[in-house]
């Protein structure tokens, strides 16, 4: 690519910082790093058109742990670990909502709802039996009981009798969250390019030559804020894992309003826009879904539809309108990567599923390891 002498001076020269990745993350440490260094030149480089991970594709559930994943969590993980871990996701979603407001991200406190199917007996009376231990345990975050019992109020088909609400989940408007972002950062005077792919990052000591589709530039430090393709960058315990989604057309007289997860958490549908919103079933498939590209499978939409029509959506006719992929990063660890490289080089990745409610924090953290 031929740039010009104004291209070169303007986007591509005597740069500071260099964030890969425009997602909640890297626009989180770019914001952080303008409070720290005023006067820095700070760029964005993005791989999409849009925000290309799991920023602008996840459900939009502003969660910090079902039930059943705490439970799952303990068996890996001490407790002091699994309460730093929700206590980490509840301090991102404050930091998120004071940061961006609720209005702008149209966060609603419908709660989340776990559901169980009639074959998974076992897990069901086993999460029943914990809630007060479970109850116990986080009250010195959230100061009130976290998980109650509840009916099937929503008339759902094939689960046991009792839903367990966590009364502290709600939700957010992805597209509005990621577009308040945005706009945020591009009003702090920080540049943001996109379509603009990645390829090798060499650390010089002095400084940081990145190669991208498009040109070379030298900066002085790198973020790498790339979670699901981190990989792809040399950095190491990131897997990425697929997460397929799918939406109805508008439902007249949808009575179904909250987050909920089935499956241990396998699969989740939230209400947005008066449609159903129905993600998951990479368990079907691990193996096929430990992949970065952007793509669906027949395995999985079908299983997506097929619950459509007999759990959630039973005596409701309904027709699908999109389908799309989003790629997070996973691990042996459910704690994130938050460290230095090498000499310039940083990176914040390895969020599990959990961006939405941890991103802006990782995103701080990052920029502080500067």
């Amino acid at each position: 690519m031929s740039l010009s002498y104004w291209e070169h001076k303007n986007w591509l020269s005597n740069i500071d910082f260099t964030i890969i990745g425009s997602g909640i993350v890297g626009l989180n440490s770019a914001l952080r790093l303008r409070e720290k260094f005023p006067n820095a030149k700070i760029l964005v480089l993005e791989r999409g058109i849009l925000p290309n991970g799991a920023s602008t594709k996840n459900a939009g559930f502003a969660c910090f742990g079902s039930l059943s994943e705490i439970l799952d969590d303990l068996n890996t993980h001490s407790e002091e670990e699994v309460l730093q871990l929700v206590q980490k996701r509840n301090r991102g979603l404050q930091l998120l909502r004071k940061n961006l407001g609720d209005s702008k991200i149209d966060y609603s406190s419908y709660g989340g709802y776990e559901l169980f199917t009639k074959t998974d007996n076992d897990l069901y009376e086993t999460c029943l039996s914990k809630i007060d231990h479970i109850n116990s345990l986080l009250k010195p975050i959230f100061k009130d009981n976290v998980f109650l019992k509840k009916d099937n109020i929503f008339s759902f088909r094939n689960i046991q009798p009792n839903y367990i609400l966590n009364q502290f989940e709600g939700q957010v408007d992805t597209g509005k969250m990621m577009d308040a972002l945005l706009y945020k950062v591009q009003t702090a005077g920080i540049k943001i390019l996109n379509n603009c792919n990645v390829n090798e990052i060499t650390d010089t000591s002095a400084s940081v030559e990145i190669k991208t589709d498009h040109f070379t530039l030298v900066t002085n430090k790198v973020l790498i804020a790339t979670n699901g393709f981190a990989s792809q960058l040399g950095i190491t315990d990131v897997q990425p894992a697929r997460a397929q989604v799918l939406i109805t057309k508008p439902i007249e007289g949808l009575h179904i309003k909250g987050a909920f997860h089935l499956d241990r958490g396998y699969y989740y549908f939230r209400n947005i826009d008066n449609r159903i919103l129905f993600g998951g079933g990479r368990n079907l498939d691990f193996k096929a879904e430990e992949t970065t590209a952007l793509d669906q499978t027949q395995l999985v939409q079908q299983k997506l539809e097929e619950i459509l029509l007999t759990t959630i959506l039973p005596n409701t006719d309904f027709e699908i309108d999109h389908r799309w992929s989003g790629i997070m990063g996973v691990g042996n660890q459910k704690k994130s990567i938050v460290k230095q490289v090498s000499d310039n080089v940083f990176c914040g990745v390895r969020l599990g599923g959990m961006g939405v409610a941890i991103g802006s924090l990782v995103g701080l953290e990052l920029a502080d390891l500067l």
